[in-house]
């Protein structure tokens, strides 16, 4: 059996980079990674591939990603945010769970062992 498949949004190309090895190094399989929130919200709507949960960044160059983690939360997929912030900016997610950036792999490992295969 292999590990969750993930859907990872990271807008700094070299930490996403590295969240990819990091992922691959719990046993997840990343099936889609975007830099930026309108691509991954279009691959989303369309479904794309089947996914187990997603990784967010929670700023994307200025842009909130909320509007993906509301998409996400409706049709009941898994997601955790990254954030370098202490808290989130906004406290619309109160279940959600936070990684702080820089990630530890720990704490990562924590987070993706929720997005269980339905």
């Amino acid at each position: 059996m292999s590990g969750p498949r993930v859907m990872l949004v990271e807008d700094e190309s070299l930490v996403a980079l590295v969240m990819e090895d990091m992922l691959a190094d719990l046993g997840c399989e990343v099936v889609a990674t975007f830099g930026a929130l309108s691509p991954a919200l279009d691959w989303f709507a369309a479904g794309q591939a089947p996914f187990d949960g997603a990784l967010l960044d929670v700023n994307l160059g200025g842009e909130l990603v909320f509007p993906l983690a509301e998409a996400l939360e409706a049709r009941g997929v898994p997601f955790v945010f990254a954030t370098a912030y202490g808290a989130l900016p906004e406290a619309r997610f109160p279940e959600a769970m936070v990684v702080r950036k820089p990630v530890d792999p720990g704490a990562l490992g924590r987070a993706v062992a929720a997005f269980a295969r339905s």
